[in-house]
């Protein structure tokens, strides 16, 4: 694959990843493990509320092909192959779930140095259609995404995005929802590890006045453990500590509390991965 700029989505994940990523208030049980042939088997269990759930995936690499099957406790068995250089520099991604087929979708991914486009549809009579473009380098990238309903013959959403990333640091701004909101975002690494980090976020919505502000850090206490943390403008905080108990085996504790509404229990959640 080239070197040129990343995808659509990528535009602030690094931002987004940090003060959303493993924060939870369930409870989820996974462990994983790899087969002489090559497949890794891994099964979860979650506790969320009252209700329970569970499912088994296995993952298999076969050349340049890799097939990925989960089964829930649902019914529902879910399989993704994702092929890689199928032709030159793209990557295609087909999704299937039975019973509900209407939920397949193919996408098709070209990268080039200075460019990346990709195009998804819905594998239907009367397909959705997502397309998006990215273009620059590593460093700056201009972006944009469509969505089209070929039923109604209407667009369901347009988005646009900026992108800026240095070794140490990277920024974002996001104009979204039909240009109906906008999103900036900052993230400034704090060490040469990457292992700690600040991030602030700016969300507004135009229709409605709404402005969120959300501020948030990560802490490598050391090489096992880490902490992160995060308060928007609504009085919502929310912290959590993981630690590496094995290799590659990390437990997450996590919770959330309203400090507006400091009368409420605040929600924990417990996450435990472990792998070989």
């Amino acid at each position: 694959m080239s070197k040129g700029p990343g995808l659509f989505a990528d535009i602030g994940k690094k931002a987004r990843d940090l003060l959303t990523r493993d924060y939870n208030t369930d409870q989820k049980f996974s462990i994983s493990t790899n087969t002489l042939s090559g497949v890794a088997l891994t099964s979860t269990v979650l506790k969320k509320g009252v209700v329970h759930a569970a499912d088994v995936s296995t993952q298999y690499k076969y050349r340049n092909a890799l097939f990925d099957v989960k089964i829930d406790t649902d019914s529902n068995v879910m399989t993704t192959i994702t092929i890689t250089e199928i032709l030159p520099s793209t990557k295609a991604i087909a999704s299937f779930k039975v019973p509900d087929y209407n939920s397949s979708k193919l996408e098709v991914q070209y990268f080039h140095d200075h460019a990346t486009v990709t195009a998804t549809a819905a594998l239907k009579q009367n397909p959705l259609v997502d397309l998006t473009a990215t273009l620059g380098s590593p460093t700056i990238s201009f972006g944009a995404e469509a969505g089209y309903d070929t039923t109604s013959r209407s667009f369901t959403k347009y988005n646009f995005g900026i992108s800026v990333t240095k070794p140490d640091k990277c920024a974002s701004i996001i104009l979204g929802d039909k240009a109906d909101s906008i999103k900036a975002s900052y993230l400034q690494h704090l060490d040469e590890s990457k292992r700690s980090a600040a991030v602030g976020e700016v969300y507004r919505k135009f229709s409605t006045n709404e402005n969120v502000i959300t501020v948030g850090g990560l802490y490598a206490v050391d090489h096992l453990t880490s902490v992160k943390a995060k308060l928007n403008s609504n009085g919502k905080l929310g912290a959590l500590v993981q630690h590496e108990v094995l290799p590659k085996s990390i437990v997450t504790i996590s919770g959330e509390i309203d400090t507006k509404t400091l009368e409420k229990y605040p929600r924990f959640g417990l996450s435990l991965a472990l792998k070989p």
